[in-house]
């Protein structure tokens, strides 16, 4: 009895067994659905449990190859091109040396721009770029860089000739007129503004004829006037015509603030083409003279130009004319006082000197002058100041 008990008691402990896993309670089957539910809401809001694929954004936009100029910014393009490897960078320095160590010391005293005249490596500028100076620098549009002597210079025309040992790479600009120009054509402008190398500007002859004031104090005639930007350091630069050729040297501008207004000047090349090949050849202008000395304005009353001294075999003195002399009692007497070249009146020293450079050597010229309160005329045939 007791061992059937006993078969009968693992018989149903075996069985409860095997229910007790199939089946589970209700509370615990709702729980496993909840946790499942949970499982599935947070792979869905959780971007750590499984990222979503994002979309790739851009807004580069795709780029047209088709690069098209129109036919006058062709030919802009195609004229800075030629012409700007003939533009050179002007560095101005002076060379100081200490009293007492003996060191040397190099002061910068400015920048300018030139342009290559021939292919011997002369250099075309301004006057006033090298002015104050003794060691220049000389560098090109491929960024190399030479010294440079100085040929020749005139103040009075504000224009100075340098020399750089540049081989091959000296390559001349094309020379144009200036004597047929016309207020309106277009005109370009390369220079080194501000020490910003090789920079374009473009404009209009804006009017010729033009008078501007030399540093000597005399006048450049006949410059032209442009509005092309020409700021501090374009000075010496090229002002180029439609086709490519120099027609000017930039010289100067006109304003109040000493940066660009509209009105920029260029020295003729007519003019340039005259004196750049006597600094070259002599290392001054052969000018037309008289051979006369004249008396500081400050003494002279009258209107003209007084001759204080002639020189001896001069046309001047084979023409008849006296300087200042003494009286037999000490007095000094007044020497002629020229008052007419040909049909121009002359009222000052500057006139006379601003007259004569309209002629060359060999000129004849008729010269009316004061003597003792009579007026004469003579003749004379103008000689060259270079021998």
């Amino acid at each position: 009895m007791k061992i059937t008990q006993l078969l009968l008691a693992t018989v149903l402990l075996i069985g409860g067994f095997l229910l007790g896993t199939n089946f589970s309670s209700p509370s615990e089957a709702e729980n496993t659905e909840q946790v499942a539910y949970n499982q599935e809401d947070s792979s869905a809001t959780n971007p750590e449990t499984e990222p979503s694929p994002t979309p790739s954004l851009s807004y580069k936009r795709a780029v047209d190859p088709v690069n098209t100029f129109g036919t006058h910014e062709s030919a802009v393009i195609n004229l800075f091109e030629s012409a700007a490897p003939s533009v050179v960078f002007i560095t101005t320095s002076s060379l100081s040396q200490a009293r007492w160590s003996m060191d040397v010391t190099e002061i910068p005293k400015g920048t300018g721009t030139g342009f290559m005249w021939d292919e011997k490596g002369h250099i075309v500028t301004n006057f006033h770029v090298l002015e104050g100076g003794n060691k220049f620098t000389v560098t090109l549009s491929d960024q190399t860089s030479y010294d440079a002597e100085v040929v020749g210079a005139e103040p009075n025309k504000d224009l100075a000739v340098l020399r750089i040992n540049a081989g091959p790479k000296a390559k001349p600009l094309p020379v144009g007129k200036s004597n047929n120009l016309k207020v309106g054509q277009f005109t370009y402008a390369i220079g080194n503004p501000f020490g910003f190398d090789q920079t374009l500007t473009t404009g209009v002859v804006s009017a010729l004829g033009r008078e501007i004031t030399a540093r000597s104090g005399t006048k450049i005639y006949d410059v032209i006037q442009t509005d092309a930007a020409i700021n501090p350091g374009n000075s010496g630069g090229p002002l180029l015509n439609s086709s490519g050729r120099v027609i000017g040297v930039n010289t100067a501008i006109y304003s109040p603030s000493g940066a660009y207004s509209g009105i920029g000047f260029s020295i003729p090349i007519d003019v340039v083409n005259i004196v750049v090949p006597d600094l070259i050849q002599y290392g001054r202008v052969k000018r037309p003279i008289m051979g006369v000395e004249l008396v500081s304005p400050n003494y002279v009353r009258d209107a003209g130009a007084m001759i204080r001294n002639v020189s001896e075999g001069s046309p001047a003195e084979r023409a008849g004319l006296i300087g200042l002399s003494r009286g037999r009692n000490g007095v000094t007497l007044a020497g002629d006082l020229i008052v007419g070249i040909d049909e121009k009146d002359i009222s000052s020293n500057v006139d006379l000197i601003e007259a004569l450079e309209k002629y060359k050597p060999g000129d004849n010229i008729t010269v009316i002058y004061n003597r003792g309160g009579k007026m004469y005329e003579t003749s004379l045939k103008l000689t060259s100041s270079v021998k």
